[in-house]
């Protein structure tokens, strides 16, 4: 799937301040499900200025005709590693920094070609990036940067080691001070790692200082868990979203509401090994392994569903499992309405990133991020899913149409 730029993000074709004019724009509120007869859509400086029924002409502005397609806010995945180009993690060790920069933002590129408008990077992005992107050196979602990912000694994902209270709260004002968005803590060994799925990671203390780091700096911690003992301590401890947590159980959801927190499953990665695209190293056991989580992650999901639980949409992709980001649409369908599923990729997404009534709807005031799909994603959840249905892109304010 290619994109053609009308005007080019970047390249100097839209004057700073110029208003875009969508013509004929059915909308989808992801709050309702309602679709409204067509309308204009009036943005300027990313945001949007007018929704209505004018037909008139806007001055110096450029006019996009929309009619037949259905507009909804831009996607939002909130588990994403757009540093990891490659799902070989000693392949990524072996490039300079400036390759790998280049890689990644070849990354962003192509979410953003997918409809993905803000990313939360869970592991691996730093600041940096969420800058190039707001100054318009890279083409790319809004990126809500999280910095390393943390790990005990001989926990899962060894990204940043830290062990204790002190090193901990210091690694974390560190990044903290630096702007990151959020924390990534590993609480559970993986289904794919060297420390067992069921071993729990950090001491509780170290887990009560670094939530404690997250509330002075006013953000706060995601935790990557597994089990529903590694799920009920984290949230018991403060954790605000749950990532992957495939093996949930009635506690977890009652601390999930409780708690008040948030629920990021990834079911795109396991599919991603079991369809072929990556772990082409597994052997027939771990690959037995990825095939049972992936099925308790379908029934967490449903569980979880049914329960009111709020549910972010990611992916957590690598190397050439990324090509499926939007096949989470169609693996979560299995056993959630397409409109929950929909809501997981807007509404809650925004929440989860701390952008609610900014991100994830369309509104007059909101960011002027939303996508237009040939089709009904109500009626069949592929015109999301495929990606071959999308047909327009606007970022922060800038068109992109999509061919």
């Amino acid at each position: 799937m290619g994109a053609r730029r009308e005007p080019g993000r970047g390249e100097g074709t839209t004057a700073a301040g110029a208003a875009v004019v969508l013509r004929d724009a059915r909308i989808l509120d992801p709050a309702t499900g309602d679709v409204s007869a067509p309308r204009t859509i009036v943005a300027r400086g990313g945001r949007i200025l007018e929704i209505s029924n004018s037909t008139r002409t806007v001055p110096d502005a450029v006019d996009i005709p929309l009619a037949g397609l259905t507009v909804l806010p831009g996607l939002i995945d909130a588990h994403v590693h757009v540093t990891q180009a490659s799902g070989d993690f000693s392949e990524i060790l072996s490039w300079t920094p400036n390759y790998h920069a280049a890689r990644t933002a070849m990354v962003m590129h192509e979410m953003l070609l997918r409809g993905f408008t803000v990313v939360r990077d869970m592991g691996g992005a730093d600041t940096g990036l969420a800058r190039a992107v707001e100054e318009r050196l890279i083409t790319g979602p809004r990126l809500k940067a999280g910095g390393p990912i943390f790990a005990p000694t001989g926990g899962h994902v060894l990204t940043k080691v830290c062990d204790g209270e002190v090193e901990l709260r210091r690694a974390l004002r560190a990044e903290f001070r630096d702007g990151a968005d959020h924390a990534k803590l590993t609480l559970s060994g993986g289904v794919v790692s060297k420390m067992r799925i069921e071993a729990l990671g950090f001491s509780d203390a170290e887990v009560v200082a670094a939530v404690d780091e997250a509330r002075l700096a006013h953000r706060y911690v995601a935790a990557h868990v597994y089990t529903a003992e590694a799920v009920s301590r984290a949230l018991r401890l403060g954790v605000r979203t749950i990532e992957h947590g495939n093996l949930l159980d009635q506690e977890c959801i009652d601390l999930f509401h409780e708690k008040q927190a948030y629920y990021v499953p990834t079911l795109a990665t396991y599919w991603a090994i079991l369809s072929g695209r990556t772990g082409h190293g597994l052997d027939a056991s771990k690959r037995a392994d990825v095939e049972e989580i992936f099925e308790r992650g379908l029934e967490s999901l449903d569980l979880a569903s049914r329960s009111g639980v709020k549910i972010g949409y990611g992916t957590d992709l690598h190397g050439e499992g990324l090509a499926i980001q939007l096949e989470e649409f169609s693996l979560r369908a299995r056993v959630q309405d397409p409109l929950d599923v929909i809501r997981s990729a807007t509404l809650v997404g925004a929440e989860i990133v701390g952008e609610e009534g900014q991100a994830g709807v369309v509104r007059e005031g909101a960011r002027a991020d939303l996508i237009a799909v040939d089709g009904d994603p109500l009626a069949d959840i592929e015109v999301l899913a495929g990606g071959r249905a999308l047909r327009f892109i606007l970022a922060d304010g800038d068109p992109l149409q999509v061919s």
